[in-house]
C-alpha cells in the first residue's frame, strides 16, 4: 500500500447507506410516505392546479402541502376536507394536512 495514495473508499448503493442507519430510514419512510400521500390526492385536484402542488414533510403530527403561492393555498384549503377523507379511505388515519406556501 503506497502511503503518498489516500486510502480508496468502496463504493456504496444509496439504498444500502439509507437501510444500514436508522435516522436515515426513518428519513427515507416519511418521504416515501409524504409521496404516496401525495398521489392519493392528485386525482382530487383541478388540472390546473396539479403543477402548483408538491408534496411536503411528513411528521408525527401530520402532512403537509407546498403550494407555490397564496391563491393556490387558499383553494387546497377550500379542498382539504376532500383530501383528509381520501387519506382516511386509503388508512391513513388522522393526521392533519397542514397547507403551506412554498417559499422560494
Amino acid at each position: 500500500m503506497d502511503p503518498t495514495k489516500p486510502a480508496r473508499r468502496e463504493a456504496r448503493a444509496i439504498h444500502d447507506v439509507l437501510a444500514q442507519s436508522e435516522p436515515l430510514a426513518r428519513l427515507q419512510q416519511r418521504l416515501a410516505g409524504s409521496q404516496q400521500r401525495f398521489e392519493a390526492i392528485l386525482p382530487c385536484l383541478p388540472p390546473g392546479l396539479v403543477s402548483q402542488v408538491r408534496p411536503g414533510p411528513l411528521d408525527d403530527q401530520g402532512w403537509s402541502i407546498l403550494a407555490a403561492n397564496a391563491a393556490v393555498a387558499a383553494k387546497l384549503r377550500h379542498l382539504q376536507p376532500r383530501l383528509e377523507d381520501v387519506l382516511r379511505q386509503r388508512g391513513w388515519q388522522s393526521n392533519a394536512i397542514r397547507i403551506k406556501v412554498q417559499s422560494g
